[in-house]
């Protein structure tokens, strides 16, 4: 006969086969309303009392009636597609593809949400640490960079936090993580010298405009594609941003809005910049491209545009630069040059000066070298 046990504790019974049997209400189906009851086994009365007690505690405030439907694939999926994919932009839901896809669900998936612990996210980081590399090269390697690694945690603290509101779990299992800490890479940038070189080898390659223009704005590839001729105000020497060219899930280029709230901006660019432009859009005045590819006639693929930068490069001499550097170059050429960080970072359409400051650290060392100077000057006038 069952022992009764005091309420909140369960019920506990030995079975014939000598063990024992606890069992515990873990909460009530929401379409019957019938009692959910789950059990724990053990050798002895007082294991399966300390076993019960865990349960009771583990399954408090739980939503006993959805808590064992999903796997971690599952979960990531339903995630994704009702509270992710709505509320972010295209490149943001191709790299959440890629890490659900290939670097998450290969490896946790199978996993039940429920029984997820930040052990098992610990394996998955090293895994992919060592071996997660999809593409490997010769300077690659094998593993994930500790910034893709990062990446992948915040997106599944993101996941987690949600099964965490809709009671499916009851703590966020990448709360106990430790992360991966990120390396910094060192930037390269073209040097005063190297970016005349490149500009001439952009002209001969009747590339100048869209080039002269990435080196005196920042703009990142998909916005410097997106252009168009009415985005140039040649009367106030400005450039519209509010769209960018990118590839979505299948491949295939499609317009859509920039990375952040504060990518939508105009930017300043100097008038050698906007004479340029002018003349380029005599070139073919009936596109409304800026810049319009002339194997279709309309916005170039945006690695089409890091292909000419390649062959720009090789033709000037100068050894490998990231189509992205060229952003870098930007911003620390004018950093070193006097302009203020907060106007820089307006300029990039980062979301605040802080991180335009952390980023480009070494480039705002000449200007503190300069006002060390300065200081001192004003110091001596006192002493």
């Amino acid at each position: 006969m069952a022992k009764k046990r005091a309420n909140g504790e369960g019920n506990i019974r030995k079975r014939s086969d000598g063990r024992w049997d606890g069992r515990y209400t873990a909460g009530y189906n929401a379409d019957t309303g019938k009692r959910i009851i789950r059990n724990v086994l053990g050798k002895t009365q007082t294991e399966v009392k300390g076993k019960l007690k865990k349960a009771i505690e583990e399954t408090a405030g739980l939503d006993m009636s959805h808590t064992g439907d999903y796997t971690v694939a599952s979960w990531l999926h339903t995630w994704y597609e009702l509270y992710a994919k709505p509320n972010i932009r295209l490149a943001t839901q191709n790299r959440y593809e890629l890490m659900m896809n290939v670097y998450a669900i290969p490896r946790i998936g199978d996993i039940k949400l429920s029984k997820l612990v930040s052990r098992d996210l610990h394996k998955l980081y090293r895994n992919l640490q060592e071996n997660g590399r999809v593409h490997t090269t010769f300077k690659s390697g094998t593993g994930l960079s500790s910034t893709t690694v990062r990446s992948l945690h915040l997106m599944l603290h993101c996941a987690f936090e949600r099964a965490v509101k809709e009671r499916l779990i009851q703590r966020n299992p990448t709360d106990d993580c430790i992360v991966p800490k990120v390396r910094k890479v060192e930037m390269n940038v073209l040097s005063l010298e190297s970016i005349k070189v490149y500009l001439e080898a952009a002209a001969q390659r009747n590339a100048l405009p869209m080039f002269y223009l990435e080196l005196v704005s920042g703009l990142r590839k998909g916005e410097l594609v997106a252009l168009l001729w009415s985005d140039v105000d040649t009367a106030h020497n400005t450039i519209s941003v509010s769209k960018q060219y990118v590839r979505n899930p299948n491949g295939e280029c499609v317009l859509s809005q920039p990375k952040t709230e504060n990518s939508i901006r105009l930017v300043s660019v100097p008038q050698e910049a906007i004479d340029l432009l002018i003349t380029e859009h005599n070139k073919h005045p009936d596109s409304p491209c800026l810049f319009p590819s002339p194997i279709t006639g309309g916005m170039y693929h945006p690695d089409s545009v890091v292909n000419i930068h390649k062959k720009i490069l090789k033709d000037a001499g100068l050894p490998h630069l990231k189509f992205h550097e060229l952003r870098h170059t930007f911003a620390t050429t004018a950093l070193q040059n006097g302009v203020d960080v907060k106007t820089v970072s307006a300029m990039l359409g980062h979301y605040d000066a802080g991180f335009t400051l952390r980023t480009y650290t070494h480039a705002t060392r000449q200007a503190q070298d300069a006002a060390a100077i300065t200081m001192g000057e004003v110091m001596a006038k006192v002493i």
